[in-house]
């Protein structure tokens, strides 16, 4: 059964949240990618402020491509969240508790997630064009320069999510593993 989750992603919603539970997220989210990340962490080292407010963001690793007239965004499928593993305990030290991305995360993200009480949401790659569906309004709010890798504001409604990773630091994909593997037994 899927969880419908409103955001923001507070504490005490994130805590809830169980590795292999799928919800249907709605709610503002933010898109970021390794370069928007990157501006961001660099930003914050030096004391200014970031054009988002992070405290309980969501952010969805993604470089959307351009809306077709008539449409809101483009296709909008998760980028592999690895390549912002360098900057996201650093996003998370400031307020940013939810990602959304696809493919394994490194144990300092994990660390961090347990600390801050962060999730991480795994999107279906190869779906971007019905992820597309679920957005229904796109802003642009910092980092035009970047292209798609712009950061942008998103309402999104009832976008099919899995936990990947909990607050506990539960891993959805070593979970899945060992099951697989107790069950060859």
């Amino acid at each position: 059964m899927d969880k419908k989750i409103t955001l923001p992603l507070t504490e005490e919603l994130a805590r809830s949240l169980k590795a292999g539970d799928r919800v249907l997220l709605s709610g503002y989210i933010y898109t970021s990618r390794d370069a928007g990340h990157k501006r961001m962490c660099e930003a914050l080292a030096r004391g200014e402020e970031l054009p988002i407010d992070p405290m309980n963001a969501t952010i969805y690793y993604v470089g959307p491509t351009p809306a077709k007239p008539g449409t809101v965004i483009g296709s909008a499928g998760p980028t592999t969240s690895g390549r912002m593993d360098a900057y996201a305990p650093t996003m998370m030290s400031v307020g940013a508790r939810g990602m959304i991305g696809k493919g394994a995360r490194l144990p300092e993200v994990v660390e961090a997630m347990k600390k801050y009480s962060g999730v991480y949401f795994g999107a279906i790659g190869g779906a971007g064009a019905l992820l597309a569906k679920c957005i229904k309004s796109a802003e642009l709010i910092a980092y035009e320069d970047l292209g798609a890798e712009a950061l942008r504001k998103l309402y999104v409604e009832d976008m099919p999510l899995m936990v990947i990773i909990d607050s506990e630091g539960n891993n959805l994909y070593e979970l899945g593993r060992e099951e697989y593997l107790a069950s060859k037994k």
